[in-house]
């Protein structure tokens, strides 16, 4: 599998998770697992699971100077991603996410942005995107800064790969520079403002299109994904993605491993459709084992030879 340099550029968190039978109603307490700190953030793990697949992958944004800030570099360069332009903040904390997850594997996550929302373009490296094939952002740390990172990106002749998640309105600047825009299907009904995007795709490929947005891919959780190409034509506008089916241990990190597997595909060179085909395996391997990061060790199926 030949490799490619992917730049992501946005968010390390410590993953902070509980497990319990099922989700609190409101003012309930329940009894939990103990709690386990692992590595995560939505771009600190695109970066693994990236670098897993065979990218080359480089990683800008900025954590604390404190335990979690360790744990997290430590994990990037254990999977192989070069993270020596990650920044220190001096007197703020790293990012953290708390989650609860359930015995179904679903999960519900609380963000606390910490060194993340000091992140700014201003301070993105000036080597940083030299050789880039793909850039992949989401939207964990201040849209400035994604903004900017989209702009160099694409500048430097990159493509520009964005994950709307966490799912917030974003400048029209940013998606006239994003060459691939990743979105859920409740993303993708406030993108566009239809009410059920599934139920008429062309109308989904028109809405985004007159929002300058002409290739995405939809995940559709267990009934796989639909690649919406609006520079195609005829029955190549929309290619449904399969679904691999697998029983879901834990939930959490999988949207990452499909960013990050599509990440890697098309700076190997694949068509959209087929890193999209080869993200949905990615994605439905990381929910066999529990974590964000630490499931990833499962994706090695799909680059380690039977």
């Amino acid at each position: 599998m030949p490799a490619g340099k992917v730049v992501v550029v946005g968010s390390l968190n410590a993953d902070l998770t509980v497990r319990t039978e099922r989700f609190p109603s409101p003012g309930e307490t329940l009894n939990g697992s103990e709690l386990v700190i692992v590595p995560g953030g939505k771009s600190a793990n695109q970066a693994a699971a990236a670098a897993i697949l065979g990218a080359d992958v480089r990683l800008f944004g900025a954590v604390g100077a404190d335990g979690h800030g360790d744990l997290l570099l430590k994990a990037a360069a254990g999977a192989g991603v070069d993270a020596s332009r990650v920044l220190r903040r001096s007197g703020t904390a790293t990012g953290t996410a708390m989650i609860v997850v359930d015995a179904s594997g679903e999960n519900t996550i609380i963000v606390s942005p910490g060194a993340n929302g000091t992140v700014t373009g201003a301070e993105l490296p000036a080597d940083l995107f030299d050789g880039a094939a793909v850039l992949t952002l989401s939207l964990e740390v201040p849209l400035e800064a994604v903004t900017a990172a989209a702009r160099a990106g694409h500048d430097a002749g990159a493509q520009v790969l964005l994950n709307l998640s966490p799912y917030r309105e974003v400048p029209a600047e940013l998606l006239a520079l994003t060459d691939v825009l990743l979105l859920n299907t409740h993303e993708a009904a406030l993108v566009t403002g239809l009410a059920d995007p599934a139920s008429d795709w062309e109308a989904v490929i028109a809405a985004l299109d007159a929002l300058g947005v002409r290739r995405t891919i939809i995940t559709l959780g267990g009934d796989g994904a639909v690649v919406l190409d609006g520079t195609a034509s005829g029955t190549g506008r929309v290619v449904a993605i399969a679904p691999t089916r697998v029983t879901a241990v834990d939930t959490t990190g999988c949207g990452d491993a499909f960013t990050a597997a599509t990440a890697a595909r098309l700076a190997a060179g694949d068509s959209l459709a087929d890193a999209a085909a080869f993200a949905a395996r990615a994605g439905a391997l990381a929910a066999t084992r529990e974590g964000a990061q630490s499931s990833y060790s499962a994706l090695l199926e799909l680059v380690t030879p039977a």
